[in-house]
């Protein structure tokens, strides 16, 4: 089976830089993603974008090439609740991969203990509009309540904006959560914003809730740095990750988004965001756990 890529996706960087910054031993890449390859792992027919192929053997070999030890592969909306990608992916890692799953109303106990010993250790909400359509609230919170007894969690994906409305919903939920990219916030209002202002509280009221401080390349404004060998790129997005490891630095979590869905404007130097890293979490001990200890007590807690 083929698929035709949708029109305007950029193919993902395919030339990385070697990152300046040393990852601490054992670091974790806690966010990417496996797409397909279509032809043995088909896109759902309910997609709202078809992406280049980007499998786990394209993975695998960055996570070597940054200098990590261990990936977290989140299900990517364009496989819907088919996560044969991601599981293939897991269980070809030799034990150096976890999953984070798509899950309906209708999957079984059986299934999900199938996905358990898979690998996978969460399941994903996505409230961005454009890019999925509405789950009623009552399912996500069924399936919420069958996976807590795994020691599962949720990872929740909105937009800003939206947390007002979704704030009484995510309070509710009966595991750990996990906030991709720091819900989104328009980094042009600064990180002293209300809007970033709310995100902040509601971490701070919320001891179950976790927060990836990573997708600068998502979130800035001023974008990458101009190509003249400068490494210091996204500083518009400092300020907001940095204060998010600084404030809850046992509830933090960083990954490399890759292959980078939906990015239209430019496609990230994996090796440069690794650089960003440093900027965010500015002493050893803030990089070891946002890169070790957060992800292994999330992920891996019997080797803990």
């Amino acid at each position: 089976m083929t698929f035709e890529k949708t029109p305007g996706w950029l193919d993902w960087y395919a030339g990385p830089s070697r990152p300046r910054f040393q990852l601490p031993a054992g670091a974790v890449d806690a966010h990417c993603h496996v797409f397909g390859p279509g032809a043995e792992f088909p896109y759902a027919p309910e997609r709202k974008y078809t992406p280049c192929d980007a499998g786990k053997a394209q993975l695998f070999a960055l996570r070597d090439h940054l200098g990590f030890a261990r990936n977290v592969i989140v299900q990517a909306t364009c496989h819907g609740a088919d996560n044969r990608a991601m599981v293939d992916a897991c269980a070809a890692s030799g034990g150096r991969a976890r999953g984070v799953a798509t899950v309906r109303r209708a999957v079984s106990d059986a299934e999900l203990h199938a996905l358990h010993a898979a690998g996978v250790r969460g399941v994903r909400f996505n409230f961005v509009k454009r890019l999925v359509d509405f789950t009623p609230r009552d399912e996500l919170m069924e399936i919420a309540a069958r996976i807590a007894p795994l020691g599962w969690h949720v990872v929740i994906y909105f937009e800003a904006v939206d947390l007002p409305e979704l704030w009484d919903f995510f309070a509710a939920l009966p595991t750990t959560v996990v906030v991709d990219h720091m819900g989104r916030p328009d980094v042009g209002l600064g990180a002293d914003s209300p809007q970033f202002e709310l995100f902040v509280q509601f971490m701070r009221e919320h001891a179950n809730v976790w927060s990836k401080v990573s997708c600068p390349e998502r979130l800035s404004v001023t974008g990458p740095p101009a190509l003249d060998g400068e490494r210091h790129a996204y500083r518009d997005v400092i300020p907001f990750a940095r204060r998010i490891v600084e404030t809850f630095p046992d509830r933090v979590l960083w990954g490399t988004d890759w292959p980078h869905p939906n990015l239209k404007n430019h496609m990230p130097d994996d090796g440069l965001l690794v650089d960003f890293i440093p900027h965010i979490a500015v002493t050893t001990e803030l990089q070891c756990k946002l890169l070790v200890a957060n992800p292994m007590r999330l992920y891996w807690p019997e080797e803990v």
